[in-house]
């Protein structure tokens, strides 16, 4: 079994830190999140762009990104009647490059 390597400078998660870390970990354990959260990774897209290309409902998508953003893992810019979605900054892609990396290490159930 590997060690994770520690990481300098982190102390023990205060409750109120927990509290809001398990809040977005809960939001990542969405599938669909996920998905949508890779495609903004990659480019910015709209509500119909991210719906077309993951073959899933605009109120679905909606619904997602509404929490997304609550969470500040995703932002939102308004160009025209549009609102261009992409993911808040590059620690939500860098917290996503570490979980997609970490399926290389997992055996795949089955």
């Amino acid at each position: 079994m590997i060690s994770p390597m520690p990481r300098q400078g982190l102390g023990p998660l205060s409750e109120t830190d927990a509290e809001r870390l398990a809040e977005i970990m809960q939001a990542l354990a969405s599938p669909v999140r996920l998905r949508i959260l890779s495609v903004l990774r990659s480019r910015s897209s709209t509500v119909t762009e991210l719906g077309e290309r993951l073959a899933i409902g605009q109120t679905t998508v909606s619904n997602h990104l509404r929490l997304l953003r609550h969470l500040s893992l995703v932002t939102g810019t308004r160009h025209g009647r549009h609102i261009h979605y992409s993911l808040f900054d590059a620690h939500v892609s860098d917290l996503l490059d570490e979980a997609i990396g970490h399926l290389q290490h997992v055996p795949r159930r089955g």
